[in-house]
C-alpha cells in the first residue's frame, strides 16, 4: 500500500450516535401508542424516513420532520399540536446530546497524526456534524472534514478528486459496510470495518464482504497494526 489519506467515519466510529436515535424512537412510539403497536409505529417512521432521504438527506433535522410527518399519517391528520411540540423537543434534545467518544479513538488518532493526512468522511447535516466534531475535541487531528450528501462511489470519487489522490492511496475506516466499505472497495480503495453494537436498518447488508483490500477489526486501535507498518 502507498497510502496518503486515512478517512474516518464520524457517527458510531468516532463517537456514539445510533443509540441516541433509538432512544428518541422509543419516545416517539410511547407518544403515539394509542394509534398503532410499537412495531407498527417503528415501521411507519422508518418508511417515512426512507421516502424523505432524497429531500432531506441524512441527519437529525430530517429525522424530526419525518417524525412529524409520520405522526400526521398515523393519526390521519388528527395529531394534536401538543404532540408535535413534544416531537420537536425530542429533536432538539437529540441535537444537544453530549459527545461520547468510543474506546481507542483518540489513541488511534494520536498514533497516526503526522504520519498520514487524516480526514473525516461522514454524512448527515453539515452544521450538526461540525458541531459534534468541535465538541468532541478531536477536530485538531483532521486536515479536512467532508460532510457528504451520501456515500456512494460517485461521492467518494469526488472526494478523492478534491484531495488530489488516487483511490489506491485512500484508506477508509467506519462502522457501516454499506456506506464506509463497499463503495470504497468499488473504486479501488482500502477499507476497514469496525462494527458497532447497533446499526440503523438502512445501513445493513445481507451478504458477506470478501475483498483483498478489506479487513474487519473489533477495535479501532487494531488498524494501527496495519497502518504503522506501511
Amino acid at each position: 500500500m502507498n497510502l496518503k489519506v486515512i478517512a474516518f467515519d464520524a457517527d458510531d466510529t468516532l463517537f456514539v450516535n445510533e443509540p441516541y436515535f433509538q432512544e428518541v424512537e422509543q419516545k416517539f412510539c410511547a407518544l403515539m401508542q394509542d394509534y398503532l403497536s410499537h412495531q407498527g409505529l417503528s415501521q411507519e417512521l422508518f418508511k417515512t424516513e426512507i421516502e424523505n432521504l432524497d429531500l432531506y438527506g441524512y441527519g437529525i433535522k430530517g429525522y424530526i420532520l419525518s417524525m412529524i410527518e409520520a405522526a400526521m399519517k398515523i393519526s390521519n391528520n388528527t395529531i394534536s399540536l401538543e404532540i408535535i411540540e413534544k416531537i420537536i423537543i425530542y429533536g432538539k434534545e437529540l441535537l444537544q446530546k453530549p459527545i461520547e467518544l468510543l474506546d481507542g479513538v483518540e489513541e488511534t488518532l494520536k498514533a497516526l497524526s503526522g504520519k498520514y493526512k487524516l480526514i473525516v468522511a461522514t454524512k448527515g447535516d453539515l452544521k450538526d456534524q461540525q458541531s459534534k466534531l468541535h465538541r468532541s475535541g478531536l477536530g485538531h487531528y483532521f486536515h479536512h472534514i467532508e460532510v457528504m450528501a451520501d456515500k456512494q462511489e460517485i461521492n467518494y470519487q469526488k472526494l478523492l478528486k478534491r484531495l488530489e489522490i488516487e483511490a489506491s492511496e485512500f484508506f477508509m475506516i467506519g462502522n457501516s459496510l454499506k456506506s464506509d466499505v463497499l463503495p470504497v472497495l468499488g473504486i479501488g480503495g482500502y477499507a476497514v470495518h469496525i462494527p458497532f453494537h447497533t446499526t440503523w436498518e438502512h445501513e445493513k447488508i445481507s451478504h458477506k464482504v470478501e475483498h483483498a483490500n478489506f479487513k474487519t477489526f473489533e477495535k479501532i486501535t487494531e488498524v494501527l497494526s496495519i497502518l504503522l507498518k506501511v
